[in-house]
């Protein structure tokens, strides 16, 4: 059996590789020690580390286990998937949203960060407890799929009123900009300010990714990260932003184990 772990700033994604598959788990950062002693059960197997805790997830365990730098496992773990998937670029982008953002241009060959952003998957837990006290993702992507936020975000439609706007009225001219100065967080329901919130992570995210993509000259931006797990509202801006400006979105099923499934790879070819 090969092991790919990748350690990251919020979660740890465990991937075991065998003849029967790949089977995935998943741990909170928090839970390390915990993890360290798990992996140190699996007497046969050959494990590989990746992301900003792997080295402190290795000095935990008492087996050796080979490490691969971050940016080289996401990429051939995105090359993985992509497999199942009837896509024929070479060349082409990913962008990895999880605590915060990294943007890769990845060809057949090689793989190279050009960028990215501290808007995220942190920015999104931690706006979220800021305005509304919420700390559970989960109930966090279930309450912002019901917001609106008109009464929040500053359209282009509202600086452009009773004129034809020359560009689509409905895209956000500011977040977080149509509040009036009388404005409290006491007449803005939760589903308001968390839909807002999420919509500021994903027109950043999706404008800074085609922005790269126009620099490297691909048009094809592929999704990955945590953030996007059971989150349709992020998912569904992403789209409509990157699709927009002339982008063509893909998200990968499992896209947030590619870390790990980089690294099971790594190993198994040693």
């Amino acid at each position: 059996m090969n092991i790919g772990i990748d350690a990251g700033g919020t979660l740890i994604k465990v991937v075991c590789r065998n003849r029967g598959g790949l089977k995935y788990h998943k741990f909170p950062s928090v839970q390390l020690d915990y993890v360290a002693s798990w992996i140190n059960g699996f007497d046969e197997a050959q494990v590989c580390v990746t992301g900003g805790k792997a080295a402190l997830l290795k000095s935990k365990m008492k087996r050796s286990a080979a490490e691969i730098v971050e940016f080289e496992a996401t990429s051939q773990g995105v090359r993985y998937f992509l497999a199942d998937h009837d896509f024929t670029e070479d060349a082409y982008l990913v962008t990895n949203v999880g605590t915060g953002t990294s943007i890769h241009h990845v060809t057949d060959r090689h793989q190279k960060r050009i960028g990215g952003t501290g808007v995220g998957g942190g920015t999104m837990m931690g706006l979220a407890q800021l305005l509304t006290g919420i700390t559970d993702y989960e109930q966090i992507v279930r309450l912002a799929a019901k917001g609106a936020r008109d009464r929040i975000d500053l359209k282009v439609s509202h600086i452009y009123e009773g004129a034809e706007p020359p560009i689509p009225g409905d895209l956000t001219a500011s977040n977080f900009g149509h509040l009036l100065p009388s404005a409290s967080l006491a007449s803005l329901s939760q589903e308001e300010l968390l839909a807002a919130v999420i919509g500021l992570v994903g027109e950043t995210v999706a404008t800074t990714s085609v922005l790269a993509a126009g620099q490297c000259g691909v048009s094809s931006v592929i999704f990955i990260g945590s953030s996007f797990l059971r989150n349709n509202l992020l998912k569904e801006v992403v789209i409509r932003y990157t699709k927009l400006r002339g982008g063509n979105p893909l998200f990968l099923r499992n896209g947030e184990y590619c870390g790990a499934v980089g690294a099971s790879l790594y190993e198994a070819s040693k």
